[in-house]
């Protein structure tokens, strides 16, 4: 990507997602989503992204933490600074944990449609050779 706004750039892999979620949505008989190749590479593709949203969340916080490392933070109706940043901060604990855990389970998907083929026989516009 060659955008340099952080946030720019996650709202485009948001979209991007989106995209990916309508376009496989549809019931067709389209052979680029068609085979059992289009699921690997699909969860590949998943397995890599979610190994790095924990870089990505952590990082994601770094904005906030600043200014209240600056005594700047304000929190909307009088709040807290610092009972708004530990809860922040536990938040972000749980979604890592759960894109680690995430990304392992995208990992075994990916290995387990490793070996899935397509038996050929009598398909139009395959030949055996």
């Amino acid at each position: 990507m060659t955008d340099t706004n952080p946030v720019e750039n996650l709202s485009s892999a948001a979209e991007q997602i989106r995209a990916f979620n309508h376009v496989s949505f549809r019931d067709t008989d389209n052979d680029d989503w068609a085979y059992p190749i289009h699921t690997y590479k699909a969860a590949g593709n998943l397995s890599h992204l979610a190994h790095m949203l924990g870089q990505a969340i952590e990082q994601a916080t770094r904005p906030a933490m600043r200014t209240y490392e600056d005594g700047r933070l304000l929190i909307s109706g009088q709040g807290d600074p610092d009972a708004a940043v530990v809860q922040m901060l536990a938040a972000s604990e749980d979604a890592v944990q759960h894109a680690q855990d995430l990304a392992a389970a995208l990992g075994r998907l990916h290995s387990a449609t490793s070996a899935m083929a397509v038996d050929t026989e009598g398909l139009p516009g395959f030949t055996e050779g």
